[in-house]
Parts: structure tokens; sequence; C-alpha cells
């Protein structure tokens, strides 16, 4: 089962891949797209703590739904770095498939917690 923790810690693994693609000498002097990629991995895994923090499962679910896009976005910037030439092929598929398994997991927990919510009532 999916748990905050574990969706949590995910998104945290991702800000480290991330940040270790960043700090590369061909992506550093490219500031905007460094500045937005890094932005949008900072926001799945601070959406997820935002969320859980109101306390309400509603909100819950709703900011867990910004943190899955914000791991969209990290996948079309990651798009705009191997075109660029900032990172590899094999660079971009780690990281790539690291922001998909965040965005299932992300998905998944979303599931629960909706399906969580109706047998609650």
């Amino acid at each position: 089962m999916l748990t905050f923790n574990r969706v949590k810690q995910k998104t945290r693994e991702l800000c480290q891949a991330v940040s270790r693609l960043i700090n590369k000498a061909k992506f550093k002097n490219d500031t905007n797209l460094k500045e937005q990629i890094w932005k949008a991995a900072g926001s799945a895994m601070d959406n997820i703590a935002e969320g859980f923090d109101d306390g309400s499962s509603r909100e819950f679910i709703r900011f867990l739904g910004y943190s899955q896009r914000s791991c969209g976005e990290v996948q079309s910037q990651l798009y705009r770095a191997l075109d660029c030439g900032y990172i590899s092929n094999s660079e971009f598929k780690v990281v790539y498939d690291h922001a998909s398994e965040c965005r299932m997991q992300i998905k998944g927990f979303r599931k629960y917690l909706r399906n969580y919510k109706k047998t609650e009532k």
C-alpha cells in the first residue's frame, strides 16, 4: 500500500536526481531552464507537504494533483534539456522514469484516498 511517507520520499529522490543534472557543466549556463526544472521538481515535493498540512482529505487530494502535474512538467523540461544537449539519453531516461514512477505513485495514492474517503461515510 502506498503511504504518505513513501510518496513524499519518492518526490524527494526526484529532486535529488534533478539537482545532480542541473549542476552539470552544460546545464549550469542555461539559468532559465535550470530554474524551471528545479522549481517543478520542488513543487512536486512541496505540494505533498502543503496539502498534508491542511488536515483535510479533500485539500490533500487536490494538492497531490498539483504534485502529479509538477512531475509531468519535470518530464517536459527533461525533453528540452535533452534536445539542447545538456544531458545524455541515459541521464534523461533515468530521471524521466523516476518522474513517471512519482506520477504513478501519486495517482495511486490519490485514488486510495478518494476510495478511503468514500468508505468513511
